[in-house]
């Protein structure tokens, strides 16, 4: 509600000065807490922790029709990129703060395995090198002397060249004999030296890593288990599920034995982690140290996630246990139960501008009201309106906005309406867009930030356009089917959409209408008590409201984390090739090189998209030359 909420975790942080978790609902929320916190924080290690799947299809079973669905999915190489730095920082560091979504209760590998096996190297340190070869090895970073990449490393002569999975830069080291003479820090692309450094720390290329010992021990473990869990299911008369899951088991025990992982690993973690049965497993929140302080934002939204993973996950499962797809210990693959989450944090502190019970409940009622903003700005006026003639009206209130270079929000109730809603605006001649949860994490946030550059006018959405987007640009949020009492239009709903056109001295609500729902009625009281108190204050101190406008530069660094350009600044101080404008001509033609180098890249890789992303970058960065 442009309260100002992130600025008070941010001053919380500053002054308690320990290791942060921040969690969020939603992943395009988490991506602008990310940047916003990282322009907070320019010299800590502010780190993004989200669900690095693309696309997932767990592995399932549907009993009534025989039915087997394998595990499908496609993993995200920056978003994985940017989880294993996470955990790097969090292990490396004290001044960190980790922004998550509830993918943080999700298991991960053992903190204490995962550090046991970092590889330190240090200048002046004899290196044996094929022990060293092997201990890379050991940490799945794979040798590859034609085209490294994220997760390898190469050797030419007397040079080391390691990719850490974690970083975009690479690690060179310079031996001589066995000496390490030189250790420096490379652009991969250019093969330019950023810096030169006394030690380097490498840290596993997977979460997923286990020591040769405990490897041995867990597959001992999985035998044992497998043994056991079979003369169950023959006493049972359920040769079938017998069969099914000694096959299974043996076939991944054999490939775990032979390259060290198998598909589905993940669901012998508990034998891999060295876990007793039913104990929590490894998550994020294991690698902090105890004294960390845990902020969970838009708690009203997060808290029942939290609540709600374990259990369907466990149900799926089961299945896949029941009838002998998995062993018993693939239940143990899970996400913390919330009894769990609560013992592992430390402090919480609830973020939420519409509080739930059981915040309230476990603060005590200590609650600290956030109501007056620094700029003056009051909370939007809501207006009823009947939906008869809702669209003209809709698109004249939006004409007025555009005029005014500001921007609008209309909310619909499902996916359709939002899509031909959209199609119609813009058949109106209004820049428009939607967004929805069919569009990837990444995409809305490209969506967003091109909303606010005003790449176009208008947002069309459902449930996304809500907790904490802040868009000072919009002044008009406009709610179709507003009386439709439900999940998408019950106080807290309308309350949340409102706060989006809290950041503007023009903002205002239009709920279309034509009966008034106890919903609709408690929130326009709610934001009348807030707008009384808001105007006495603004009088009392003789305060004008004024909207926050910010400049290009800002909005990019908020949504950095969709910025596929940032990986192309160097610290030798190259510009992502959205603030050309202040490059000269060298160095223009200097991008455009590192450019057509990354798109060749991405065209090896198959990544055709990436790659079609970077040459329209580049036509672009072009015709900025040629023009001037």
């Amino acid at each position: 509600t442009g309260s100002g909420k992130t600025f008070t975790m941010a001053n919380v942080i500053a002054r308690v000065n320990r290791p942060t978790l921040v969690i969020s609902h939603n992943k395009t929320l988490a991506a602008q807490l990310y940047g916003e916190f990282k322009q907070f924080f320019p010299e800590n290690a502010v780190e993004y922790f989200i669900s690095y799947f693309d696309y997932y299809q767990p592995e399932a079973y549907i009993p009534q029709t025989d039915t087997y669905i394998e595990k499908d999915s496609s993993i995200n190489e920056e978003i994985d990129r940017l989880r294993l730095k996470a955990t790097a920082s969090v292990m490396s560091r004290r001044d960190v703060i980790i922004v998550a979504s509830v993918s943080c209760i999700y298991g991960i590998g053992s903190p204490k395995d995962y550090f046991e096996l970092t590889v330190p190297v240090r200048k002046g340190q004899q290196l044996d090198r094929r022990e060293f070869f092997n201990q890379l090895i050991a940490i799945l970073y794979n040798r590859n002397d034609v085209n490294p990449e994220r997760g390898t490393f190469r050797v030419r002569g007397d040079v080391i060249e390691i990719y850490p999975a974690y970083e975009n830069f690479g690690i060179r080291l310079d031996t001589f004999g066995d000496e390490v003479e030189e250790i420096a820090l490379f652009d991969p692309t250019t093969g330019e030296v950023l810096e030169e450094v006394e030690q380097a720390v490498i840290f596993p290329a997977s979460h997923y890593v286990t020591s040769a010992h405990n490897l041995e021990r867990a597959l001992r473990d999985i035998e044992l288990e497998l043994e056991e869990r079979l003369k169950e299911l023959r006493a049972q008369g359920k040769l079938l599920e017998a069969q099914r899951l000694e096959q299974r088991t043996r076939f991944d025990l054999e490939m775990i034995r032979e390259i060290g992982y198998c598909s589905g690993i993940e669901n012998y973690s508990r034998h891999l982690t060295g876990r007793k049965p039913g104990e929590p497993p490894y998550t994020l929140l294991d690698f902090f140290p105890d004294d960390f302080i845990c902020f969970i934002d838009e708690s009203h939204q997060t808290i029942p996630q939290l609540r709600a993973m374990y259990n369907g996950d466990y149900s799926r499962k089961k299945t896949l246990v029941d009838f002998g797809f998995r062993l018993p210990s693939a239940l143990d693959n899970r996400p913390l139960r919330f009894e769990e989450f609560l013992d592992k944090v430390n402090q919480v502190i609830f973020v939420s501008a519409t509080p739930g019970e059981f915040e309230i409940q476990m603060s005590g009622g200590v609650v600290v009201e956030q109501i007056i903003r620094p700029t003056g700005l009051m909370d939007p006026e809501i207006e009823v309106r009947p939906t008869r003639g809702q669209i003209d009206d809709l698109i004249h209130e939006i004409k007025e906005r555009v005029a005014r270079g500001e921007r609008s929000l209309v909310l619909t109730l499902t996916k359709r309406m939002a899509e031909d809603l959209t199609d119609y605006l813009q058949s109106a001649g209004i820049k428009a867009a939607y967004l929805h949860s069919e569009i990837d994490s990444l995409q809305r946030i490209d969506i967003l930030r091109d909303l606010r550059l005003s790449e176009f006018d208008v947002l069309v959405g459902i449930n996304l356009l809500r907790e904490g987007l802040d868009l000072p640009e919009v002044s008009l949020v406009a709610i179709l089917d507003a009386d439709k009492e439900g999940f998408l239009r019950s106080e807290v709903s309308l309350l949340q959409i409102a706060g989006r056109a809290a950041r503007n001295v023009h903002g205002k609500v239009i709920l279309y209408a034509d009966t008034i729902t106890d919903s609709m009625r408690r929130t326009m009281e709610e934001t009348q008590r807030r707008r009384k108190k808001q105007m006495e204050y603004n009088r009392q101190h003789g305060i004008t409201p004024q909207t926050v406008y910010k400049t290009v530069d800002e909005i990019l660094k908020t949504t950095s984390v969709a910025d596929v350009r940032a990986r192309y600044k160097t610290r030798s101080g190259r510009k992502p090739a959205r603030e050309f404008e202040v490059l000269d001509r060298l160095t223009g033609q200097e991008l455009i090189a590192r450019l057509e180098e990354e798109m060749k890249q991405a065209a090896a890789n198959l990544e055709f998209e990436k790659a079609a992303q970077i040459r329209d970058e580049i036509l672009r960065l072009k015709g900025k030359l040629s023009s001037q």
